[in-house]
């Protein structure tokens, strides 16, 4: 494997890079256990405490405060930050002009139950992350407009944010478009339609057991004494389906949630206000108590500045240096070459066809679930260790894209400070049923179920023969 060109060395060796991290899931299992929960900006400390212990185990301290930097200020670091800005100002207006309620309305008077609508949130999810191939965009868009009715019809709050993420999941692993599908199949040198056709079985199972695990753990936490009665919605706000449908539309043709939230934002915009259900700017009197944002004086008179707009944004501003913050502590394990001292650990235990499998597994389940992320754990190790090992054990290529794909959407969405989560928890707080990112963890199902159905195909040597011919043709033409 090629290094970086320049290493972070930390005294103690390349583990040492791993002290930011360690930090970090100390402090916040400490303080949550001790609290309850925290909210994502409380877990500003933990992320912020995290970099300064680490600097004191780099050898070279102006060579850690660049990789920090680098960290924060890369791109990685940047594109979710400006998506959530975007989407935060989205979910806002779709927030605002109360179309949760309508939908939640409707439902119940036609009889749909929480649990019913929390199976059909899931699958919303997973056909637009599949679509779209953003889990990102998924939680955005679910949490906005889907989070909220479900809550409405009495569905268990952590539940409903777990099939949301559960629908991110599936859709990063299974749609075409997606950066982990087309990082899986070129680190192996086979076809993205080749890949993505042989894990049909294996999402679609792990979907099933999701839904399966939705009814039984949704029906036992629901909160029964929901009636139509209970709800009053004005049905103007149903209106707001045309900017979620053009959302929609714009992220299928364009594969950017960023394009997409942007075109949805004003439209949406101006849908709200011509509808008069919303305003984009609010000016009001401050009060004296809780000093405003922003402030404008005219007339011997001080005024806040509100809005959608401005709302919206404010709300993200907590996950995106918490965000900002990790991403510095993945730079500092990665130019450490943690993830390098790792994978070279468990390349040891390869000796059989299994062996390998799981070894590739536990490599870029670790990897995605300290990184937060998902493609560049494949990157690290597709090339330079899967495919490898896949070649000395005659496993089809097409078997190990599968392996790093599936299981890098695991824990990556399901763990407490990796950046879906975050995002999560985000529109969480924006919203009447704010959550802490260790009542979801359990129930983002898809993570487990996936989990569970790769190990046993691994154990069972079930699909171990997928695509062999295809797999020949492309030794031949390598």
């Amino acid at each position: 494997m090629q290094l970086k060109e320049k290493k972070l060395e930390f005294y103690g060796g390349e583990w040492m890079s791993f002290v930011p991290f360690l930090v970090f899931l100390v402090l916040i299992i400490t303080t949550t256990f001790h609290f309850g929960s925290i909210s994502d900006g409380a877990l500003w400390v933990p992320a912020f405490m995290a970099i300064v212990v680490g600097f004191f185990f780099a050898k070279n301290k102006q060579d850690y405060s660049n990789t920090v930097i680098e960290g924060i200020a890369s791109k990685e670091a940047l594109i979710p930050v400006v998506c959530w800005l975007f989407a935060g100002v989205f979910s806002r207006i779709l927030r605002e002009s109360g179309l949760a309620t309508g939908i939640a309305g409707i439902a119940a008077n036609m009889g749909v139950g929480s649990t019913a609508f929390t199976i059909i949130t899931f699958i919303a999810s997973a056909v637009f992350a599949t679509a779209t191939g953003t889990g990102f965009g998924t939680i955005a868009a679910g949490m906005g407009v889907l989070y909220p009715a479900a809550v409405a019809l009495g569905a268990y709050p952590p539940i409903v944010a777990g099939a949301i993420i559960s629908g991110g999941a599936f859709g990063d692993n299974l749609a075409p478009v997606s950066d982990t599908t087309i990082c899986s199949a070129t680190s192996q040198g086979v076809d993205v339609p080749g890949v993505v056709k042989s894990r049909l079985k294996y999402a679609f199972t792990a979907g099933a057991i999701t839904i399966l695990a939705i009814l039984i753990f949704g029906s036992s936490k629901a909160n029964v004494g929901v009636s139509p009665e209970a709800f009053q919605y004005n049905p103007a706000t149903l209106v707001m389906f045309v900017p979620v449908i053009v959302t929609i539309i714009v992220a299928v043709k364009s594969g950017d949630i960023i394009i997409a939230t942007i075109v949805g934002t004003v439209v949406g915009a101006i849908t709200g206000v011509v509808a008069g259900l919303f305003d984009i700017i609010q000016i009001d009197a401050v009060n004296a108590v809780k000093p405003a944002l922003l402030t404008v004086s005219g007339a011997g008179l001080d005024r806040a500045i509100g809005g959608v707009i401005q709302s919206g944004l404010s709300s993200m501003i907590q996950v995106c240096i918490l965000a900002l913050l990790l991403f510095g502590s993945i730079s500092v394990m990665r130019n450490g070459q943690g993830d390098v001292k790792l994978l070279n650990a468990l390349n040891k235990v390869t000796d059989t066809r299994i062996g390998s499998e799981i070894t590739i597994s536990v490599m870029v389940i670790l990897l995605s679930a300290l990184m937060g992320l998902n493609a560049p754990a494949i990157l690290a190790v597709g090339a330079s260790f899967a495919k490898p090992l896949g070649q000395k054990h005659n496993i089809s290529p097409y078997r190990v894209a599968n392996l790093l794909d599936a299981q890098s959407n695991t824990f990556v969405y399901s763990l407490p400070w990796t950046p879906a989560m975050i995002y999560t928890l985000g529109f969480a707080a924006d919203s009447n049923a704010p959550l802490a990112a260790l009542e979801i963890t359990p129930y983002v199902f898809y993570a487990y179920a996936m989990l569970a159905v790769m190990f046993a195909t691994i154990l069972l040597g079930i699909g171990q023969k997928d695509n062999m011919e295809k797999a020949k043709n492309v030794k031949k033409t390598a």
